[in-house]
């Protein structure tokens, strides 16, 4: 029997899935795969990494529910090219069908497994899904890239208007999934992995929430945003039903899902920012790079609450807003003039949400070394930040149990000597 293969990554949902409708309307049964890819695990430095945990307990609920329908989901581990050599052995498959992922090195795996599916004479079919729009479908009238946001949103904007919203209606054709045994579903033990106990943010979110968006976003003591980045991240919600919300409730939200698209337009445009400032001057930058300040950093002991308070956060939840990660992410690379890149890995370890284009964008961003980056004379200070958006101490309280006694450590750099520093050092960088 030939079938139609789904292969699942950053879109874990049955409901408004562009590669999944496709496939289940191919005329052939649909077998859904996933594969635990080796050459991201075993670069994971958490054998518990909460992130893992969360993409199996995703899989796990999508199993159950084609198990009740007499389906399974065929879940495995390795590097992608050797378990689509095995699929391919074991499976007579008339297409492959997947969802697009801008990442350099998701191009060159999804590259490989082309040309090695193409060998065979099996076509692979890849869908937006992720975005709402891709690649260089917002661009200058040259054809150009914007590196400006505003720009970039207002055709974003324009083009909404022109090419409106699809929906694709995924989840009223489950019932064309392959019937099957139930393949064995592994533990997570099997993948060589552990339980995080961390709570997960839900995948709905209140209507007062987005309605007060702009008002409340700012304030870190407040449930003010939506906390669905997990879910945008690993495509456990649609992105066009979320737009189509946004643009009925609030303009401020729908510009920051704009954000993700922008970002992830950024990174497939100039992959080089992976590694590099976006701005080459900006590598000329003599980093103290300090790491025992690194570590002070990282674990919330800086001296400065609003800093502390969110790393504090991160580490124990895997969340931080993003006020205040603006905050952190200003202080390690301007007040204590350590690399942008350090931080970045320490985020990309810790939050859930961690999505390289948005991750590496807002860094960036902070050491005013990327596209439609705050100037680099603009630095945070963490004492004013916290007096404006948490006046009364109640987020930093939280975090910081010892705030206001002795035991709270003392600044680990004057704020006038680390912004002075700063500019001096940038200054002579970008002469």
């Amino acid at each position: 029997m030939k079938l139609a293969i789904h292969w699942f990554r950053r879109d874990l949902r049955f409901n408004d899935n562009h590669a999944l409708y496709e496939a289940l309307k191919s005329g052939n049964p649909v077998l859904g795969v996933f594969i635990f890819d080796t050459e991201i695990l075993l670069k994971l430095e958490d054998k518990d990494d909460a992130r893992v945990t969360f993409i199996y307990n995703e899989l796990k609920a999508l199993n159950d529910n084609l198990v009740a329908q007499g389906s399974s989901l065929l879940i495995l581990k390795g590097k992608p090219i050797e378990v689509w050599k095995d699929i391919t052995t074991k499976f007579d498959i008339s297409a492959v069908y997947t969802n697009t992922d801008y990442e350099p090195y998701a191009l060159e795996r999804d590259a490989q497994i082309s040309h090695y599916l193409k060998t065979l004479n099996i076509p692979i079919h890849f869908h937006k899904d992720h975005v709402i729009f891709e690649k260089e479908e917002i661009s200058k009238d040259d054809g150009t890239a914007y590196t400006v946001f505003t720009p970039f949103s207002k055709k974003w904007k324009q083009r909404l208007a022109e090419y409106p919203i699809n929906i694709f209606p995924s989840e009223q054709f489950t019932s064309n999934f392959y019937k099957t045994d139930n393949f064995i579903f592994p533990s997570l033990q099997e993948i060589c992995f552990e339980a995080n106990p961390i709570v997960f943010p839900e995948k709905t979110t209140t209507t007062g929430i987005i309605k007060n968006y702009n008002l409340n976003r700012d304030f870190p003591a407040v449930n003010g945003t939506s906390r669905l980045s997990l879910h945008f991240r690993f495509g456990t919600v649609s992105i066009r039903e979320k737009v189509l919300k946004a643009l009925s409730l609030n303009e401020t939200w729908l510009n920051e899902l704009i954000w993700r698209d922008f970002y992830i337009t950024i990174i497939y445009r100039f992959p080089h920012v992976v590694n590099h400032p976006f701005k080459p001057a900006y590598s000329n930058i003599e980093w103290q790079n300090n790491p025992q300040e690194f570590e002070a950093w990282c674990n919330g002991k800086t001296g400065y609450p609003l800093v502390d308070a969110g790393m504090r956060e991160l580490n124990a939840t895997g969340f931080m807003h993003n006020r205040v990660r603006m905050v952190v992410a200003s202080f390690l690379s301007k007040h204590l003039l350590i690399d942008w890149r350090w931080g970045e890995a320490w985020f990309a370890r810790k939050l859930l949400d961690f999505e390289l284009a948005s991750n590496n964008g807002g860094w960036q961003w902070a050491a005013g070394c990327g596209t439609d980056a705050a100037p680099y004379f603009r630095i945070f200070n963490p004492t004013a930040q916290a007096a404006k958006f948490d006046p009364e101490n109640a987020y930093i309280k939280k975090w910081i149990p010892e705030f206001g006694t002795a035991a709270y450590p003392t600044p680990i750099v004057n704020h006038e000597f680390a912004r002075n520093r700063c500019l001096e050092a940038y200054k002579r960088a970008l002469s």
